[in-house]
């Protein structure tokens, strides 16, 4: 007997529907519902849903999208329908020691010549003008359309010049933050890194503030200025005076070092001074901590009446003196002056309460925003990461009673690049979400010196020759084996190299300045980027534990073998010429045992046998006997040796022997 159903129960299609349609459900696909109304090609009209994200989506900063990706948000922003289209897009790769992701040396400065004539071209996205009777609909569809032509421009310059661009920032969120950064800020600071000035600097960016208001100026802030040597600062100062740039120097990390060092001499001397008996041993563990902290750049200026004596003793001191502002390192103190001593003067309406004078930080991320931030608080006030990237809304933070800074994310502006390896070494790019590592890796193998890369890492790199195709220095492969191999760096499986994983590490070092390069300010002529960081791999620059390893290995009567020696002057002595293995046979068969003509000759088989070694001895006077006999005389009398066989033949006459041996009772 078949049970009835039980009205309770609930089968799996009305589960489907009630998780579809039930209460609250399905809204989106209801009569009247909100949505986004579309013009079709041919006047039709139709509603799509409207995207729902969350708040945190809307401010993640869009640097670089993929095809698909980029065509659908230019349709969202310009609210027009589209239709795909299948087409097979296939790219070759060629394995050999030349890197397909970098550029010749003269592909590279065509691309440079391009980049200096289309230079002006290169814009950063203007607030469209609003005012008290704009709607917050009315402002938000002008700005949409604003991005888009810009965009499109862009486009268009990539497209026409055959010029290869950075992955700027598309979120029109983050553009909104740095337009209320400008209309707030009295003075724009750019934040550049020192290893490459140029690559972050934006110069529509300071016309953009000129336009918002003539009143404001600019300032560009040279950060991790430590990294670089008195010469290359002086370098880049004559670059920035010739093109009329307002500039400064500035380490957040030496400025942050001094404030822990300042703050632990504080805390010493007031443990000292409640203990009674330890106050002059902190106070010099606190005094060593300073002045090494301090480095001759960035120390302060004399005294008045010290600098009253310099000056009439030296005739040469205002020369000395002014050469060392153009270079030297400002302390936080200083920074914070120069903040106000550029910024404009502005009318405060209240007398009694007069208004901040706000400076607005810009620039790229990784370069150091934040970081600057906590250096001129002396406190951690702003989250700092090394990802690109990390702040993500504008802020404002009070510096003193007269200066408040404005934060703003940091942000990719539009500029020319060789090639996307450039933008990782750069620090652009974040380096954990990388794919292809072989075009930043081969990048940094070019600009520093194997030898430094032997010393520090304590590896030896093995490359291919020139006679065999090799480039004269390691190649990508070369370099990551290497590494992977010193370090233990395997994959699972078969236990290959991890190239992958020593690619983050080695990219990570030159990003932090472990492995340093600093490119050289244009000029006519070139300068050579080699002769501008000969300074930069000395032993000087080597960790302390690697000089340590390096002198007890110097020290040692007999070196390890593979090993490599003690990083000195590369430009006196130059790395010996890696020979290969077809060299290195050529050269044992011609030089080895029995070669050369200070050695005894090692002649051929006949010659022995000839009349010229039979008078030398070296045969011994024995007689040729046999086959060899009857082939020398054949040679002589110029016959066929089977002749002089048939010549000198003997006959053997073993008839009778053969009958005798014959057993006895056998007949024919």
């Amino acid at each position: 007997m078949v049970l009835a159903k039980s009205k309770t129960q609930v089968g799996l299609g009305n589960a489907l529907m009630n998780d579809r349609f039930g209460h609250g459900k399905g809204a989106d696909r209801r009569k009247g519902a909100a949505g986004i109304r579309r013009t079709g090609a041919n006047g039709e009209t139709y509603v799509t849903d409207a995207p729902k994200e969350a708040g945190w989506v809307k401010m993640r900063s869009v640097t670089e999208q993929a095809a698909l990706d980029e065509f659908l948000s230019t349709a969202e922003l310009a609210g027009t329908d589209f239709t795909a289209e299948k087409t097979n897009n296939f790219k070759i790769i060629h394995t050999s020691q030349r890197n397909p992701y970098l550029l010749s040396a003269g592909e590279e400065q065509s691309a440079l010549r391009k980049h200096k004539a289309n230079q002006n071209r290169l814009t950063v996205p203007r607030r469209p003008p609003w005012d008290e009777t704009t709607t917050p609909a009315e402002l938000d569809r002008r700005e949409k359309e604003m991005l888009l032509e810009w965009r499109r421009g862009l486009a268009e310059l990539q497209e026409t010049n055959d010029l290869l661009m950075t992955p700027f920032e598309r979120n029109l969120e983050v553009w909104r933050q740095l337009w209320r950064v400008i209309e707030r800020s009295d003075l724009v600071v750019q934040i550049v890194d020192a290893r490459n000035p140029l690559m972050f600097r934006s110069e529509d960016l300071e016309r953009y503030v000129k336009e918002v208001d003539p009143r404001k100026n600019n300032l560009l802030l040279v950060n991790k200025a430590d990294m670089l040597t008195k010469e290359q600062r002086e370098a880049w100062a004559n670059y920035f005076e010739e093109k009329g740039i307002s500039y400064k120097y500035f380490s957040a990390a030496l400025a942050k070092e001094m404030n822990e060092a300042s703050e632990l001499a504080e805390s010493a001397s007031e443990d000292g001074s409640m203990e009674g008996g330890t106050t002059g041993e902190a106070s010099e563990t606190g005094g060593v901590l300073i002045a090494e902290t301090e480095k001759p750049e960035i120390q302060q200026s004399k005294g008045e009446g010290e600098e009253l004596a310099s000056k009439d003793e030296d005739p040469e001191y205002d020369t000395d003196v002014e050469d060392d502002q153009r270079t030297r390192i400002l302390t936080v103190d200083e920074l914070e002056a120069l903040f106000l001593e550029h910024a404009p003067e502005v009318e405060s309406p209240d007398p009694q309460h007069p208004r901040k004078t706000q400076v607005g930080l810009v620039g790229y991320p990784n370069v150091g925003k934040s970081s600057t931030i906590n250096a001129l608080i002396g406190a951690k006030k702003v989250s700092v990461s090394s990802t690109p990237g990390k702040t993500k809304h504008f802020q404002t933070i009070h510096l003193s009673p007269s200066i408040l800074l404005c934060d703003c994310p940091g942000l990719v502006f539009p500029n020319f690049t060789t090639t996307k390896a450039e933008l990782v070494c750069n620090g652009v790019l974040p380096i954990d979400q990388l794919r292809e590592f072989t075009g930043p890796t081969a990048l940094v193998a070019q600009r520093i010196p194997q030898a430094f890369f032997e010393a520090l890492y304590g590896l030896k790199i093995q490359t291919r020759p020139l006679e065999e195709g090799g480039l004269g220095v390691p190649t990508a492969e070369e370099l990551l084996v290497a590494y992977a191999r010193a370090r233990g760096f395997t994959k699972t499986g078969q236990g290959q190299p991890d190239e992958s994983r020593a690619a983050r590490y080695i990219l990570k070092d030159y990003v932090n300045g472990k492995l340093l390069f600093c490119h050289p300010p244009p000029s006519e002529p070139l300068i050579n980027p080699l002769y501008f960081n000969r300074e930069l791999y000395d032993g000087d620059h080597l960790p302390q534990k690697r000089r340590a390893a390096l002198t007890a290995q110097a020290e040692t009567p007999l070196a390890s073998p593979g090993v490599p020696p003690p990083v000195g002057d590369f430009d006196s002595i130059p790395l010996p010429m890696v020979q290969g293995a077809k060299s290195t046979k050529l050269d044992s068969n011609f030089f080895g045992s029995g070669q050369g003509c200070g050695v005894h000759l090692k002649m051929p088989f006949n010659h022995k046998y000839s009349e010229q070694g039979m008078a030398s001895g070296t045969a011994s006077g024995r007689q040729l006997s046999g086959r060899k006999q009857r082939t020398m005389i054949a040679l002589e009398r110029n016959v066929d040796p089977a002749d002089v066989r048939a010549m000198n033949s003997k006959k053997h006459f073993k008839a009778n022997k053969r009958k005798g041996n014959r057993r006895p009772g056998i007949e024919e």
